[in-house]
């Protein structure tokens, strides 16, 4: 499922944020290359993505998540349909001072192939496997209008460290098929 976004940008502040703007109609993903010395930045990301208010069924017969559960001790996602685990991806998490917040959330922003604007030169990341957001991006927490939420990598070798700003890197290969597995609604719980 995918959401569409009419007017956003990223504002990091207190881990992987967006937003919301006035005037500018392009998408917004998460940041994961500012320090938390650099005061909040506008992010614009540039990739439309499709409406959803009801989630629907995936085109293919892939058994789709009931639940979604990141244990932040372990450094692993694990994707669960009722009680049982039908997938689980090592992950990278929230640094000190810009932990991944823990609580009980939902899907509820999903993009492929985002983009990114470096918020120090302006410049905007190609979509694909070499964007700091990777491949896809899975929002899973809003508050105050900020989001936290999944997403691909090119530095795939940071798996099982706490190295982001709030968000949770993944190898784009697994963030790809975590993608295929969720959809908007679909539980997430922190712990």
């Amino acid at each position: 499922m995918k959401l569409t976004l009419s007017v956003l940008t990223l504002t990091l502040i207190s881990g992987s944020l967006l937003l919301p703007i006035e005037g500018i109609n392009k998408q917004a993903i998460a940041s994961e290359g500012t320090t938390p010395e650099t005061p909040p930045t506008e992010l614009p990301v540039t990739s439309p993505v499709e409406e959803a208010a009801i989630p629907t069924a995936p085109e293919n017969n892939q058994t789709l998540a009931t639940h979604v559960v990141l244990n932040l001790k372990e450094r692993r996602v694990y994707v669960y349909q009722d009680d049982q685990v039908i997938a689980n991806y090592r992950v990278a998490i929230g640094r000190p001072g810009w932990e991944t917040p823990k609580g009980n959330f939902s899907v509820i922003q999903m993009v492929e192939d985002p983009q990114w604007k470096n918020p120090w030169n302006g410049r905007v990341s190609a979509p694909g496997p070499n964007s700091p957001l990777g491949e896809r991006w899975i929002g899973f927490s809003r508050e105050g209008g900020k989001y936290v939420g999944f997403h691909g990598t090119p530095g795939e070798h940071v798996m099982g460290q706490a190295v982001s700003h709030g968000c949770v890197r993944m190898r784009n290969r697994d963030v790809k098929e975590l993608y295929e597995l969720v959809q908007n609604g679909i539980p997430v719980i922190v712990q």
